[in-house]
């Protein structure tokens, strides 16, 4: 069997609602770590896609009253967070003399949102393709981690879902990895999650924007519009429903499309990618992810952080 029908395979089964999407996830890496992508490419733009297509899926099964409430109380956190979480992240990066570049993609990747922000931010710093790839690679491994690793903990310290929630969107990078964990959790949980991760998302306008203005680049910032979308959608739930039989479909369409969309970034890690990362690249990376996680769990525990 060739690769290219052992990735379909893959994807189909992703598809099909038969694994999880933790499963989902590792069957991607297994995939990524033992061929060559033979749709590299292509996996690539469309996981891009499918992962906002899907989080407006979900939007509509969401409440809006809940969605206002967990954005209004996540904005707060949110702007100190970020704040902080940008100069510790540069500090380390210079501690461990990371490329600079790399080193502000990797800190505002672990601050706002991982790849996408990433992605926003890194045309306006002049990146090279090596520091997309380093950064990039650093926060897909560390989300990969976390997707296993955050309902452990999770279960294990025995938090409510509201603070599992917070917690998944304040500490994990990627909004794929925050539903991801967040769904396995509960229903409650990833209404949290979800709402105040895409409210985090919001601030790669104005950060970028920041950065061009000290950068003084004229490159054109991207709106994550399908944050609008998935309130649209919310909005749907809460006032039309008329098309209430329609929106559980939608909803579990939206959970369908995010497994699909871990199954591709899993296959997307390599071990060539995984080298290009480095060393120094990925400690800075887990030692600002430490921080960030153990310090907002603590705050979620003692009740300093809450919904």
């Amino acid at each position: 069997m060739n690769t290219k029908n052992i990735f379909f395979i893959g994807l189909v089964l992703a598809a099909s609602g038969l694994i999880s999407t933790p499963l989902a996830l590792l069957a991607g890496l297994i995939y990524g770590l033992s061929f060559a992508h033979p749709f590299h490419i292509e996996a690539k733009h469309l996981s891009a896609f499918l992962l906002q297509a899907s989080v407006v899926g979900l939007g509509f099964g969401m409440n809006l009253h809940e969605v206002v409430r967990a954005g209004r109380t996540g904005v707060l956190y949110t702007a100190v967070s970020i704040t902080l979480v940008l100069l510790i992240g540069f500090g380390i990066g210079r501690l461990f003399k990371v490329q600079r570049t790399a080193s502000l993609l990797i800190s505002v990747g672990t601050a706002i949102c991982g790849g996408s922000a990433i992605a926003a931010v890194g045309p306006v710093l002049n990146a090279e393709e090596e520091d997309m790839t380093i950064s990039l690679g650093t926060v897909f491994v560390l989300n990969s981690v976390a997707l296993f690793l955050f309902p452990a903990i999770g279960y294990a310290l025995h938090l409510t879902q509201s603070q599992f929630g917070l917690w998944s969107a304040l500490a994990i990078h990627d909004t794929s990895s925050v539903v991801g964990a967040t769904a396995k959790y509960g229903s409650q949980a990833l209404m949290v999650g979800t709402t105040i991760k895409l409210t985090r998302a919001l601030w790669i306008v104005p950060v970028a924007f920041a950065m061009a203005m000290l950068k003084k680049s004229r490159t054109r910032i991207k709106w994550p519009w399908f944050i609008l979308l998935f309130c649209l959608a919310a909005v749907a739930s809460t006032y039309l429903p008329v098309f209430g039989p329609l929106y559980p479909q939608l909803s579990k369409l939206g959970k369908t499309g995010l497994t699909v969309t871990l199954y591709l970034i899993g296959t997307g890690i390599s071990w060539p990618t995984l080298k290009k990362v480095g060393v120094k690249p990925l400690l800075q990376g887990i030692l600002l992810w430490a921080i960030v996680g153990i310090t907002s769990l603590i705050l979620i525990r003692l009740g300093f952080v809450s919904i």
